[in-house]
């Protein structure tokens, strides 16, 4: 049977309960045990498709098609394990579920309720995991104290009585503010935060404080007095800009050791050699002076984490090449003002994207890269920016669109497969074309890739298209529809329908974007 880890969050959102929960994933894995992980969302949204990118940052993609929380992508960089739908479960799936469960008798004519049936239905939820895994490690998404977080915590304050006292751990992730003026740590909101949790039947084990400082040891004393908590169960987890420095930083602290202990199990050498070097070369580079100078061109760049796996791809691929990497964002609303400013970066990237604001920019964008040769990648709606672009100041078919923003358009080189536009998402395999660029970037006949589009690159417009230089080098369904495109000519113009990003890993990053920036060097 496996045995379960809480997170619950406190005090203040954004504190990187996410973060923890990935960071002790990494820890028991290096220690031999089978581990999976789950985050539970309190918003009323069944899933995270129709989430603003400025509210919620990127809608991270499965293999099996779920449209989840970035908190996912950061769980399979960290475990290195592709993870699936039942592992992002919001308020809106399980209130869809008791609905539908009472629609169809399965109450037989119970009064339906938060407790009993909600409650028990997020529990059969955590109880959805893998069947070898030896540890489940499950993050209560918002903060204590939100109204809409009492049925996930009723629900994991059941868990530990269902599962018995040595199969569940509670880890609070709370903040510690410090007082600039009087230059003073204050542990009073951690103490009311931890106080809401015992008074919902809940006792956390693990007390993780975010802070910009050192946790001094009086701080440490006070909030294991008042919090009811060992003292060596406090650790910290300090403000940082390398994420990979948290596994380490909350491994120094005993974080897996504590856990373990309190789960009786038994506490193993870890292997994280491949984590201290992926730490220590990206903090090596980070000193370094010069680099590549990488342009990403997006229409919501004011909120990085809309790109957060793009981010991090480019980071994997940057460290395995030995090669610093340094990103400007740049928005596609207002690049078509100063595309000058495009000539001076090494390589630029379209990344994908959703709605017509910003798609222009990204048109004009693709325009001036290939006019001067300046290495570019393009993807999701990116890359249907370039084949419009190309249709339009190559072929001469002016009024060349996407069906997406222009019906009507005579010349649809981005369409919908259906009648009714709908998403693909998730991995599908794509057919490589023999002697193609793509090719020898994968080395392979064909490759799996996630997905998250409606509409795809016109295949009809092939021969036109190639006769120009721009050619179709990889199709997907079964090689019914073109999924990737190359120009001959260029030092690298490659553009795809489908999300790389999504399946980088920092110790296998992703071979198209490895390329991408091997070509920007001088």
């Amino acid at each position: 049977m496996a045995k379960y880890v809480f997170i619950t969050g406190g005090v203040a959102s954004g504190l990187g309960k996410g973060i923890t929960a990935a960071s002790l994933g990494r820890l028991l894995k290096a220690r031999g045990y089978n581990v999976t992980l789950r985050k539970f969302d309190p918003y009323y949204n069944v899933d995270s498709s129709n989430l603003s990118p400025y509210q919620h940052g990127e809608i991270f993609v499965t293999e099996d098609g779920a449209e989840c929380d970035l908190v996912i992508g950061h769980y399979e960089r960290f475990v290195d394990e592709n993870l699936n739908s039942d592992c992002d479960i919001t308020s809106g799936k399980i209130y869809s579920a008791v609905i539908d469960n009472e629609r169809n008798g399965v109450y037989n004519g119970s009064t339906v309720q938060v407790v009993p049936h909600i409650t028990d239905e997020i529990k059969r939820r955590i109880r959805l995991s893998k069947p070898d895994a030896d540890i489940v490690i499950v993050e209560i998404g918002g903060t204590v104290g939100d109204i809409e977080c009492h049925p996930f915590l009723e629900a994991i304050r059941q868990c530990r009585r269902d599962l018995g006292k040595n199969n569940a751990v509670y880890i609070h992730v709370t903040l510690v503010p410090y007082i600039e003026v009087s230059h003073e740590q204050k542990t009073k909101p951690t103490q009311h935060s931890v106080k809401e949790l015992q008074n919902l039947g809940i006792q956390p084990d693990v007390i993780v404080c975010r802070s910009d400082y050192e946790i001094d040891a009086s701080s440490k004393s006070k909030m294991s007095l008042f919090c009811n908590v060992e003292k060596d169960c406090i650790l910290q987890s300090l403000t940082t800009d390398n994420i990979y420095e948290v596994p380490l930083r909350l491994e120094e602290q005993g974080l897996a050791g504590v856990v373990l202990r309190k789960l009786k199990l038994e506490d193993r050498e870890p292997d994280l050699s491949a984590q201290i070097a992926f730490y220590e070369k990206k903090e090596e580079l980070a000193r370094r002076k010069g680099g590549l100078k990488i342009a990403v061109l997006g229409k919501y760049v004011e909120k990085h984490d809309a790109y957060i796996s793009l981010k991090e791809a480019i980071n994997h691929s940057s460290i395995a090449m030995d090669e610093k990497v340094s990103v400007s964002w740049l928005s596609s609303e207002r690049i078509d003002k100063n595309l000058n400013r495009l000539s001076d970066f090494d390589g630029v990237i379209i990344p994908a994207g959703f709605g017509v604001r910003g798609f222009d920019g990204k048109v004009a964008a693709a325009r001036y890269v290939r006019e001067n040769g300046i290495p570019a990648l393009m993807i999701g709606l990116g890359a249907q920016a370039a084949l419009v672009e190309f249709a339009r100041d190559v072929l001469g078919k002016s009024e060349a669109s996407s069906t997406e923003f222009a019906p009507d358009t005579p010349d649809p080189v981005v369409k919908s497969l259906s009648e009714v536009p709908t998403f693909r998402t998730g991995a599908k395999v794509c057919k490589i074309v023999r002697g193609s660029l793509l090719e020898k970037i994968y080395s392979s006949a064909s490759v799996k890739e996630r997905h998250r589009h409606k509409y795809d690159f016109n295949g009809d417009y092939a021969e036109e298209f190639a006769a120009h230089g721009l050619k179709f080098d990889g199709y997907g369904l079964d090689g019914a529809v073109p999924e990737a495109f190359e120009l001959e000519g260029n030092k690298f113009f490659v553009g795809v329908v489908f999300r790389p990003e999504f399946i980088s890993r920092p110790e296998r990053p992703h071979p198209l974007i490895t390329a991408f920036l091997k070509s920007c060097g001088k």
